[in-house]
């Protein structure tokens, strides 16, 4: 018989253990974290309070900011916090639901942004329809069927992680708990798991990838009947913000998550996943709000209200 002591606490190590380079990234990270949140707040803010954006379309960016909100909120905090403290342990029960939230809010953006493509063909390809085709019964249904996937999505990740054993170390060489680092270091087979991790990431990439791609491949062919040039531009300004957060997060999610763990490089691929996990939701409303005239001329109208 050998003697197994299953951890019951995890150390997050973070980005690195340099204390004169924690205090620059914790000052770089706040500010993004402040950002970020100011930004997809004041996006939220600016599609309820201004009438000409209550539509399917900003309904669901709003939507979108809301879960970057979230999803910065649920791994910022704690890593700023690892940055200035000695301590950088993490209950079981934490880290469990910080995976459990991070996976929730990771995929219920993928299928928010499939809803996306779907919405811009409908206005696109049958405007007549459009009001009928995106009521808010259905745009509603949709955001509430992307956080119900997400949420079904993170509980069976979850439960098959943390039903695994820890008992080879607990230190997880990331900046929060993630599926790949935590399979990592567990003494179990995790070869069920992996399985899991890709049948289901893969799924979804792909079911939601295919629906952005049907979407615009529709969308283009009515781009190329139209005669109006002033129409075309409009077009691509309206999808061209949605084209480019779609390619962001797929190239980064692909990478992360559809491969097997042995071939989990710590360093590199946390440095992907910071990325993925704190840069997108800060980048997603300075690309929407950069590249729709919509959105832009809504913010003048709300400046204006304001004495100078």
């Amino acid at each position: 018989m050998i003697n197994i002591t299953e951890a019951n606490t995890f150390i997050l190590k973070g980005l690195t253990d340099n204390t004169e380079l924690q205090i620059i990234l914790f000052f770089l990270f706040l500010a993004i974290y402040l950002f970020t949140l100011i930004g997809n707040v004041g996006l939220i803010i600016l599609v309820i309070g201004d009438p000409q954006l209550h539509n399917p379309m900003y309904c669901l960016l709003s939507a979108l900011s809301s879960v970057d909100a979230c999803y910065s909120s649920d791994i910022t905090p704690n890593m700023l916090v690892g940055f200035i403290s000695e301590s950088k342990i993490i209950s079981f029960h934490g880290c469990a639901t910080q995976m459990f939230f991070a996976v929730t809010f990771g995929t219920t953006e993928c299928f928010l942004l499939a809803a996306m493509a779907y919405d811009r063909y409908v206005a696109i390809h049958s405007p007549l329809m459009y009001t009928v085709s995106m009521s808010p019964r259905v745009y509603v249904s949709l955001i509430i069927a992307s956080y119900a996937g997400g949420i079904l999505h993170a509980v069976i990740h979850t439960v098959a992680t943390f039903s695994l054993s820890f008992c080879r170390s607990n230190e997880i060489r990331h900046i929060f708990c993630d599926i790949p680092p935590l399979l990592a270091i567990s003494c179990s087979d995790t070869y069920v798991n992996e399985l899991l991790l890709f049948f289901f990431v893969s799924s979804i990439e792909l079911v939601t990838i295919l629906v952005i791609l049907v979407s615009y491949a529709f969308i283009f062919l009515t781009i190329l009947k139209m005669n109006s040039a002033e129409g075309r531009r409009k077009v691509f300004s309206t999808c061209g913000a949605h084209l480019t957060a779609v390619s962001i997060l797929y190239g980064t999610s692909l990478f992360m998550y559809v491969r097997p763990s042995s071939s989990y490089s710590k360093e590199y691929d946390m440095i992907v996943s910071t990325f993925y996990s704190i840069g997108i939701p800060m980048l997603n409303p300075v690309i929407y709000s950069l590249r729709n005239k919509d959105v832009k001329e809504a913010m003048r109208r709300v400046l204006r209200k304001f004495p100078y």
